[in-house]
């Protein structure tokens, strides 16, 4: 069955850096677009970024555009979130997944709490 474990979280001062980890399992990674999503407190969850297959082509909400950078290893079934200059307002539980669309989601993991004091 389909698993995606996140990994990397913690706490970070305001200004430094984080590198998230999804390990995925169940399924032929390097055949689908994948994506970084969050839910902060009393947020619902929202996109952060997508990766195409290849890792080609990726796409960044404007919160993050600049400060995040998205990448794949598809030989190690893994995605990465590097993020830095982290604000207050990254502060979240990061989830990894398929990218999102009519297909729907497979089953999310526990995800990865980032937070960021000021």
């Amino acid at each position: 069955q389909v698993q995606l474990v996140e990994s990397g979280g913690g706490l970070v001062q305001a200004g430094g850096s984080l590198r998230l980890s999804c390990l995925t399992s169940g399924f032929t990674f390097s055949g689908y677009d994948m994506g970084w999503y969050r839910q902060g407190p009393r947020k619902t969850r929202e996109f952060v970024a997508t990766i195409t297959t290849t890792g080609g082509s990726a796409n960044y909400a404007d919160s993050v555009k600049g400060r995040f950078t998205i990448s794949r290893d598809n030989v190690r079934n893994t995605m990465y979130l590097q993020m830095n200059s982290l604000k207050p307002e990254d502060t979240a539980v990061y989830y990894c997944n398929r990218r999102l669309s009519n297909n729907g989601a497979f089953p999310w993991g526990q995800g990865t709490q980032v937070t960021v004091s000021s």
